[in-house]
C-alpha cells in the first residue's frame, strides 16, 4: 500500500511547523512505514531556498484562468518514507510566513495559496509524479480542495478511483471563503468548474465554500483526533458555556458517523532515548536559555517592549535568588482555545492571578511560554508585572518549551477544548503531572488522581473556579503529600501513547 499524506505543516523540515499537525506528520509516516506501508508526504516549501531538495518534475496547474507552473522536489527518502514540497511564488512571497493574518477578510491569502497548493497536488497525481499511489490522506482544511477536485472536476479520473481520507486536527479553523465575487473564492480559482454547492457550503453562510465541511461530506473517511472528541464533534457547540463541539459542522459529523466514516483515533508520542533530553539541566541554566530568547526577541523592534523588559527583570530577579520550591509549567499557543478559561474574571482580577498567588503561597513559581493573540499577550504580561512569581515567556523557541517538560513539577493544560493535545503527552512523558480540562483528547490521556488532575464544569464560570481548586488540590499533594505526588508522577511517566499503535488503527480504520 502507497498512502500519500497532504499538509500544510512537517516538522520533519526546518521552518515548517506552526502547530500540532506538524508533529503527526513527522512522525505517522515512520510508524506506518514500520508496517510496510509506502508513504510520500507533500508539503509547500514557503520559500525555503536553502532546503536541500533534488528536482523530481513541473506542475502545468490550471489556475485562475492561467496555467501556472509549480515545481515538485524530493526532499529526503529513508526508511521507504519520501519528503517532498511544491514550489511556486505563492508561497514564498511572504517571508516564509506559513499562515498570513489577513484581519479584514479571514483566510483570504492563505486560502488562494492552499487551493493552488491542493490544485498542485491534484496534478501531481494525475500525472502520477508521485506513481502508484493508493491513499490520499487530507489534513485540515488546508488541503480540502483536493476532496472538492475529486469529486466535481472530471479531469482527475486517477485521483476519483483512490481512497481519499480527511483528518480533522482543528474544527475551529474551517478556511471559509466566499463562492463567487472574490479574488480569493472557489469560482475565481476554477472559474470552469461544476460543483454542488449544498455540499460545501457553509451551514451559516450558505453563500460561502466551507472547505472543512467539504472534505468531510466528500471523502470516504473521516477522521479526528481522539475518540472522546469523535463524540464532541457531533454536538452543537455552546461557547456562552464554554463547550466548543460541532462548531456548525454538527450535522455532517453526525452523518458521517451514521454512514460508518467517522473514526476517532488518538494521536501518539515518540518515546526514545532523544526524548528524554534535558532531564540534566538545571533551573538556573533554564533561565540563562530563556534570557538568550528574551534578547533574541527583543532586538527584533526598535523599542523595547513592555513583555520582554518584565520577562528580563523578572530572570535577573530569579537568578539572584536561591530557589527550592516547586515549579509550575505551561507552553502553548496563546489563543482562547488554551487561554479562555484562564481569563475568565474573579475577585483577583483574572483565574490566572488565582492561581499565582496559590503558587506564591506555597512557594511555588510559574513559567509559561507562548505567543500568539496579541490581547491575551497583553493579559499575561500584566498578570507578570502583578506577582514575582511568574515569569511569561512570550515567544516561541522549541529547546524553551522542549526543556520546561522534565523541569517542571506540575503542568497546566486547562483548554476549552483540545482535538487531542500533544503537551500533556510531552509532559506526562517526562515525569510532570498535568492538570487538564476534561474535554478531547485531554480526558483520553489523563485520568484524574490516577496520571494526573482533571477539572469540568457546565459554564464558564464553573470551569474557572473548578480549576482553581483542582489546582489547590495539586499544589497541596505537590507540597505536602510526597508519597501520592511521587505515585502520580511515576504513573504518568508509565504511559504509552505509541505511533506504533496509531499506524495500526490508521490501517484498519482508516485505509482498509
Amino acid at each position: 500500500m502507497h498512502v500519500i499524506l497532504v499538509a500544510a505543516e512537517n516538522d520533519r523540515l526546518p521552518n515548517c511547523k506552526v502547530g500540532g499537525v506538524a508533529d503527526v506528520i513527522r512522525d505517522v509516516p515512520y510508524a506506518l512505514a514500520q508496517l510496510g506501508i509506502k508513504v510520500s508526504v507533500v508539503t509547500p516549501d514557503y520559500g525555503q531556498a536553502a532546503l536541500t531538495r533534488n528536482l523530481v518534475a513541473d506542475i502545468a496547474v490550471p489556475f485562475r484562468q492561467h496555467l501556472e507552473t509549480a515545481t515538485l522536489w524530493s526532499v529526503e527518502e529513508s526508511n521507504n518514507v519520501t519528503q517532498y514540497v511544491i514550489s511556486h511564488s505563492l508561497f514564498s512571497e511572504h517571508h516564509g510566513a506559513i499562515y498570513c493574518n489577513d484581519p479584514h477578510q479571514p483566510f483570504a491569502t492563505d486560502a488562494n495559496r492552499f487551493a493552488f497548493f491542493s490544485a498542485a497536488v491534484a496534478e501531481l497525481i494525475e500525472h502520477e509524479l508521485i506513481a502508484d499511489i493508493d491513499v490520499v490522506h487530507l489534513h485540515d482544511w488546508h488541503a480540502a480542495v483536493v476532496a472538492v477536485l475529486r469529486q466535481f472536476s472530471p479531469r482527475f479520473k486517477r485521483l476519483k478511483a483512490l481512497k481519499t481520507v480527511y483528518t480533522v486536527h482543528n474544527l475551529a479553523l474551517q478556511g471559509i471563503r466566499p463562492f463567487n465575487h472574490d479574488f480569493s473564492s472557489l469560482e475565481s480559482w476554477f472559474p470552469t468548474l461544476t460543483y454542488d454547492g449544498l455540499s460545501i457550503c457553509d451551514p451559516k453562510y450558505p453563500h460561502c465554500f466551507n472547505p472543512m465541511r467539504a472534505a468531510i461530506n466528500l471523502s470516504d473517511k473521516v477522521h479526528v483526533v481522539s475518540p472522546n472528541y469523535a463524540k464532541e464533534v457531533m454536538i452543537p457547540s455552546h461557547p456562552e458555556l464554554g463547550f466548543f463541539g460541532g462548531e456548525g459542522l454538527e450535522s455532517d459529523m453526525q452523518h458521517a458517523s451514521h454512514e460508518g466514516r467517522l473514526a476517532g483515533i488518538l494521536n501518539g508520542c515518540v518515546y526514545d532515548d532523544e526524548s528524554a533530553s534535558g532531564e540534566n539541566l538545571t533551573f538556573a541554566d533554564y533561565l540563562a536559555l530563556a534570557e538568550q530568547h528574551v534578547f533574541q526577541w527583543m532586538a527584533k523592534s526598535s523599542q523595547v517592549l513592555s513583555r520582554f523588559y518584565i520577562a528580563h527583570q523578572r530572570i535577573l530577579a530569579w537568578r539572584g535568588e536561591a530557589f527550592g520550591g516547586k515549579l509550575i509549567t505551561s507552553v502553548g499557543r496563546l489563543t482562547d482555545q488554551k487561554a479562555l478559561i484562564l481569563r475568565q474574571p474573579t475577585q483577583a482580577g483574572v483565574v490566572l492571578d488565582d492561581i499565582a498567588k496559590i503558587a506564591k503561597h506555597r512557594g511555588a513559581r510559574i513559567v509559561i511560554v507562548g505567543s500568539g493573540d496579541p490581547s491575551l499577550e497583553q493579559l499575561f504580561t500584566e498578570v507578570m508585572a502583578r506577582h514575582s512569581n511568574v515569569l511569561f515567556l512570550n515567544g516561541y523557541g522549541k529547546a524553551l518549551g522542549e526543556q520546561l517538560y522534565p523541569l517542571g513539577d506540575l503542568f497546566l493544560m486547562p483548554s476549552s477544548f483540545e482535538p487531542c493535545g500533544i503537551s500533556q503527552m510531552l509532559a506526562m512523558r517526562a515525569g510532570q503531572p498535568c492538570i487538564v480540562h476534561k474535554v478531547g483528547g485531554l480526558s483520553d490521556t489523563v485520568k484524574h488522581n490516577e496520571t494526573g488532575y482533571c477539572f469540568e464544569g457546565e459554564t464558564l464560570a464553573e470551569q474557572g473556579s473548578q480549576f482553581i481548586a483542582i489546582f489547590e488540590l495539586a499544589l497541596a499533594d505537590l507540597v505536602g503529600d510526597s508519597d501520592k505526588y511521587q505515585q502520580l508522577r511515576q504513573q504518568a511517566l508509565m504511559q504509552r501513547f505509541d505511533w506504533s499503535d496509531v499506524a495500526q488503527k490508521y490501517c484498519e480504520q482508516l485505509y482498509r
